[in-house]
């Protein structure tokens, strides 16, 4: 048994076809086939269903199971022996919200990419609540995004605070009222963030300790679709204050205060306890928790 071997299986239990699994790596299907052969004759055992299309058996999961760990051990150790030329380097998978990665995370990967040239950084944009269980199983590298639970088996640590604000388009109603109370978003259309956010949660928490229904005009998954339709003056919205800055800088949105929702919100990493942090994570972790907050919530 070698790796190629378990990777192969590996590749075709994610593309169920000899012929796309031998494409992605490179090899024959002739290839594909004669090293899944020589490890069911190893192993003296059926691991791969060949009829289309194609699936491992029941002995082949488990046996997937324990390749993956196998090729996550030696790829750890891989990066153990790269790490000990002392040169961070390597690959970060960042797993944070649509607002986040764009109002914060050019200038801190800006800098951070300046610095240490051979650290590559990828980004998957995600709900709060999805970056907690994608750190946990092991997707993403490092998370940052609200704290919003407690996990034994997540470490995290605060950046910066953030609030929710309401905000209006200049055309709409409220904005030229000289005082507004949380009675005045009664009647009015709301464009709310999807369900499954840090924001929606809070917003409807505090309606519903105010006794309000709210009528929401439409629902969307990020801060940046919100903000358009507020400023076409669809709705007023409640999101996040460092995610609107620019917009109410340039006058296209306006800012409402209403204490009910004057809350602070940590955001910060979030990242697995006893996991091997290579160099490029150790290195992005002591940068990030290093800065001064302003570097977060510092004007563009």
């Amino acid at each position: 048994m070698n790796m190629s071997q378990l990777e192969t299986l590996v590749t075709i239990s994610k593309t169920m076809s000899f012929r796309k699994a031998g494409e992605l790596l490179n090899l024959t299907q002739p290839a594909v086939s004669a090293q899944i052969k020589s490890l069911e004759d190893e192993f003296k055992t059926v691991l791969v269903d060949r009829s289309q299309p194609v699936t491992l058996t029941d002995r082949g999961l488990v046996f997937l199971e324990h390749a993956e760990r196998i090729l996550s051990v030696v790829e750890e150790l891989k990066q153990k022996m790269t790490d000990l030329e002392e040169t961070p380097q390597g690959h970060i998978m960042l797993g944070t919200t649509t607002s986040i990665a764009m109002q914060i995370l050019p200038r801190v990967l800006s800098y951070f990419q300046n610095q240490f040239p051979l650290i590559q950084t990828s980004i998957q944009s995600m709900p709060s609540s999805q970056i907690y269980s994608l750190v946990e199983n092991g997707s993403v590298d490092i998370g940052i995004g609200y704290l919003i639970e407690r996990n034994p088996d997540l470490e995290t640590s605060v950046l910066y605070y953030d609030t929710f604000e309401l905000v209006v388009s200049p055309r709409n109603e409220l904005a030229h009222k000289p005082r507004i109370s949380i009675d005045d978003l009664r009647n009015v259309p709301i464009v709310m963030l999807s369900p499954d956010t840090v924001g929606r949660r809070f917003v409807e928490q505090v309606f519903k300790q105010h006794g309000i229904v709210p009528r929401v005009a439409m629902e969307l998954s990020s801060s940046e679709e919100v903000k358009r339709m507020v400023e076409l003056n669809l709705g007023a919205a409640v999101i996040s204050k460092l995610s609107v800055a620019r917009e109410v800088r340039q006058g296209s949105l306006i800012m409402l205060p209403l204490i009910e929702f004057e809350v602070s919100h940590p955001v910060g990493v979030i990242y697995r306890s006893g996991k091997y942090l290579n160099s490029a994570m150790r290195q992005f972790l002591a940068d990030l928790k290093g800065m001064p907050e302003t570097q977060f919530i510092g004007s563009e």
